[in-house]
C-alpha cells in the first residue's frame, strides 16, 4: 500500500494553541496510508514582491518544496477577526507566488478549534474561496469545526470524546478518498 504525504500548515504559531494540538491528534489518528508533516510558517517574512525580486527566501523555497511534494493539504486554523491568521494567510500568499504553484489540483482539508461557539467556521469559509482561487480542491464533508476546544482536550492534549477523535479521523479518511479519485 502506498503511503501519501500530507503538508499540514497551522495557522497558530504558539505551541500550546488549540489548533497545535488538533494537528497533533490529526497527526495520531491518521490512515496509516497517510503521512503528515507540518510545514512550518513562523520564519517566513511577511510577502513582499521587492524580496520576491531578491529570490525566495530559504523558508519560503523549503515549504514550497514540502508543498510540491507533497499529495494533499491539510489547513489547521484559528479564527482572528472573522478571517484567516496573518501568519497563515502570509505563507498561502508567497506560496502562490511560484509558477507552477503546489496548490494547483490539490486536495486539501480543512480544520480549526476555537474557544468560542463558531468553531472557525467564517475562517474555514474565507480559505475555501483562496483555494478556490489557486484551483485546489477543498473537501466538503466531513467538516472539523472544534467548538469550545478549550474543554475538548484532556491533560496529554488528546481530544476527550471519541466523537471527535472519529470526526477527525473520518475527515482525514475522505481525504485519502479523494487522494485517490
Amino acid at each position: 500500500m502506498e503511503t501519501l504525504k500530507v503538508l499540514a500548515l497551522c495557522g497558530s504559531l504558539r505551541q500550546e494553541s488549540l489548533n497545535r494540538k488538533l494537528m497533533q491528534q490529526a497527526i495520531a489518528l491518521a490512515p496509516r496510508e497517510l503521512t503528515i508533516e507540518e510545514g512550518k510558517i513562523g520564519a517566513l517574512p511577511l510577502y513582499s514582491q521587492d524580496i520576491q525580486q531578491m529570490g525566495f527566501p530559504e523558508p519560503v523555497e523549503l515549504l514550497h518544496r514540502q508543498l510540491m511534494a507533497s499529495d494533499a493539504l491539510l489547513l489547521i486554523s484559528p479564527e482572528y477577526n472573522y478571517s484567516i491568521p496573518g501568519v497563515l494567510k502570509n505563507a498561502i500568499d508567497w506560496l502562490s507566488r511560484y509558477s507552477p504553484h503546489g496548490f494547483n489540483n490539490k486536495p486539501v482539508a480543512l480544520m480549526g478549534a476555537s474557544p468560542g461557539r463558531m468553531g472557525t467556521c467564517r475562517c474555514q469559509y474565507h480559505l475555501r474561496q483562496v483555494m478556490v482561487f489557486l484551483n485546489a480542491w477543498v473537501l466538503n464533508r466531513p467538516e472539523v469545526m472544534l467548538s469550545e476546544a478549550h474543554l475538548a482536550f484532556d491533560e496529554q492534549d488528546a481530544l476527550r470524546e471519541n466523537r471527535l477523535q472519529e470526526l477527525v479521523a473520518s475527515q482525514l479518511a475522505a481525504l485519502r478518498q479523494m487522494i485517490h479519485d
